[in-house]
């Protein structure tokens, strides 16, 4: 059976975690690894966590849920220890706020992929889907804007980070040599997900397209919070791989682009 690891980051997230919790324990797939890799919350966050653990536990699912809570140096520091401790065969990142669509959103992805049909060395090196968008109560408010697109490669987000974070389910074995670059403050997962792209191209591993809404991705998080600091930041990572001639010119038709749809 192949095995998802769903890594979930929290800090005084008490408002919202209850929803990416219940989500998770409610997926009809067994193969699932929850790791929660919490940031010494101050709030109730670990109390709701522990008792999310009980409750899986007791259902008889098959579900392992590992907690880790110590102080960390930030959002991608937590994901690496999440990646450092992962055992599926993909790795996948729900944060406090995010849900799956539906109960059986893994079990369809495996469905679709065959995944189960294929040799462990066969498998992707990435899954890929849509997004939809929620707001903080979890109430659905749209599609995600960029949509992904039906042949993915490395060189796809030249165009923006047309797969969102949570819609990007990586090959365990490729992304634990590929760990989040921690001086980057808001955009280390584009960064690692091109290069996660990268190296599943080196091997020849195919990428493969979903075709359905596999994450609902809540909107306040802190690359809004920081949306300027954000853009520059992917600015940076952009020309790191792909050159600094090609990101500029990229950007002057995001720009003129932004001017038609106005």
């Amino acid at each position: 059976m192949t095995k998802f690891s769903i890594v979930t980051i929290t800090y005084n997230a008490e408002k919202v975690v209850e929803r990416t919790l219940q989500s998770v324990l409610h997926q009809t797939y067994e193969g699932v690894e929850h790791l929660i890799i919490d940031g010494a919350s101050t709030d109730a966050t670990l109390q709701l966590v522990e008792a999310y653990k009980s409750e899986s536990d007791a259902s008889g699912q098959g579900h392992k849920v590992i907690i880790k809570s110590e102080p960390d140096q930030g959002i991608y520091d937590a994901m690496n220890k999440g990646l450092t401790q992962a055992s599926g065969d993909y790795i996948l990142y729900m944060n406090a706020g995010d849900f799956f669509p539906s109960d059986n959103t893994l079990e369809e992805i495996v469905h679709r992929c065959h995944l189960n049909e294929l040799p462990s060395d066969s498998l992707p090196a990435v899954l890929y889907g849509n997004t939809d968008i929620v707001d903080s109560e979890g109430h659905y408010l749209r599609p995600r804007r960029l949509q992904p697109p039906k042949k993915l490669t490395w060189r796809s987000f030249r165009h923006g980070m047309l797969v969102c974070h949570q819609a990007f389910y990586a090959r365990t074995d490729i992304a634990k040599n590929l760990q989040y670059n921690t001086q980057y403050h808001y955009s280390a997962d584009v960064d690692w997900c091109i290069r996660v792209m990268h190296e599943g191209e080196r091997m020849g591993l195919p990428f493969y397209n979903i075709n359905m809404v596999v994450a609902n991705y809540t909107e306040e998080g802190a690359t809004t919070q920081h949306h300027k600091e954000s853009l520059k930041e992917r600015y940076q990572v952009m020309c790191h791989h792909y050159g600094k001639v090609s990101t500029f010119f990229m950007h002057c038709w995001f720009a003129v682009r932004s001017i038609i749809r106005k």
